[in-house]
């Protein structure tokens, strides 16, 4: 009878260990678990397969908004007719579980023909979603599929083509950056409420996304802004440190801040990818540059850091590698994937994920002397601007209107 019960947990925790390898790791906001594009616990296959298997496809919706996942369900945030609308789906099967939806305003110019849909991708914690609408709108939502809060800031105002930034969710509160054109502020909603628990408005909103990072035990929220890239106290929104980065011409400040412990590295058309080292200096904390490169300027995606070397597409399309001890470029391939330089990357471990808009899913080695590209799949018909969110052995794929569940088998 003992043995047949240590059996019986033996195979218990064997099913459970199989279990966390074939599902892995939720990716809970944009660029997944730590905003930092890397996912620890995907299935690497030793062999990539000739196609990917496609488990389910739904339509849900308009929108470049990356899905979040966590355990079992996929928060999907589309523009549906009139509507924004928040799904949670089964992620088994693509089956939709609740949705909650307000009116949107109807957007105009270049953005509504191809890009009608929410940018700003889900956050998920603390048992809640938060999500920006693509006119500036922040709600609140249980994992239920109550709508708790909703806020409009400031309404009527939005940056030129309209909301990209996806909030963050840090010690009960939702960090996002609302307004328009040279008015604006980071304002820390509380999670319970909705209401602010502090605004810094000294800049307006850009494009790129907040990520978080503690220096000498102080925990900053750092944004790239319309004309700047600032740390502000997590806990106050106090202004900590600011760089002057103000793009010129047609160059946007869109991509997100890579953090490696104190440094932060940045980039954007036309001003090159820059390095700088925040340091504590007396009551306060200074940015010292660290290096500069003035050919690699990547607007429209975030590199990946891995190992001392930043994988990236640049603003012409291509992949490189730029190697950061030396801040020189270690390689960039000839090959043109997007003509905009739209496109995602996802560290995966023994190899890197680029998605570009073009659609094709390519793998390739982390190599810092050449590009070696292991397999290229084609996931979808249209354009894509979503990241790929890929846990175990599954790839979710949102394109124009569809999300996809892919698995590698």
């Amino acid at each position: 009878m003992k043995k047949t019960h240590q059996f019986l947990v033996f195979a218990g925790c064997l099913v459970l260990i199989c279990s966390i390898s074939v599902f892995g790791q939720d990716w809970p906001q944009w660029r997944g678990p730590n905003r930092d594009g890397k996912a620890d616990k995907f299935a690497v296959p030793e062999k990539w397969p000739e196609k990917l298997t496609e488990k389910w496809k739904v339509t849900v919706g308009l929108g470049n908004a990356t899905p979040a996942l966590v355990v079992d369900k996929l928060y999907v945030f589309t523009r549906q007719g009139d509507e924004e609308v928040i799904l949670c789906l089964d992620a088994g099967n693509g089956k939709e579980l609740w949705r909650e939806s307000y009116p949107a305003p109807a957007i105009e110019g270049p953005s509504a023909r191809a890009h009608s849909g929410p940018r700003s991708s889900p956050a998920v914690g603390e048992g809640k979603i938060v999500t920006l609408g693509v006119t500036g709108i922040v709600s609140c939502i249980d994992s239920a599929g109550k709508m708790l809060w909703r806020k409009d800031i400031y309404p009527g105002a939005w940056p030129r083509f309209y909301t990209s930034t996806s909030p963050i969710i840090i010690d009960g509160m939702a960090v996002v950056h609302l307004g328009g054109e040279g008015n604006g502020g980071i304002i820390a909603f509380d999670l319970a409420n909705g209401e602010p628990k502090w605004k810094w408005t000294e800049d307006g909103p850009a494009y790129s996304s907040p990520v978080l990072m503690t220096v000498e035990g102080t925990k900053q929220i750092v944004q790239m802004t319309e004309r700047n890239v600032v740390g502000v106290g997590a806990a106050d929104g106090m202004l900590l440190w600011k760089i002057p980065f103000a793009p010129q011409r047609r160059a946007y400040n869109a991509a997100t801040p890579i953090v490696d412990g104190q440094t932060v590295i940045f980039t954007g058309a036309g001003r090159g990818t820059k390095a700088v080292k925040i340091e504590k200096k007396g009551d306060g904390f200074v940015a010292n540059e660290l290096w500069s490169n003035a050919e690699l300027n990547p607007q429209y995606n975030t590199p990946i850091l891995k190992d001392g070397l930043l994988f990236g597409l640049s603003n012409s399309g291509n992949l490189y590698c730029l190697n950061t001890k030396t801040s020189d470029a270690a390689w960039t391939d000839e090959t043109q994937l997007d003509r905009g330089g739209f496109g995602s990357i996802v560290d995966v471990g023994s190899c890197l994920l680029a998605l570009p808009s073009s659609a094709d899913l390519i793998v390739y080695k982390p190599d810092g002397k050449q590009f070696s590209e292991i397999a290229r799949y084609k996931v979808a018909e249209t354009p894509i601007y979503a990241c790929p969110v890929v846990s175990g052995n599954r790839i979710f794929i949102k394109d124009q209107e569809s999300l996809t569940m892919f698995t590698i088998e």
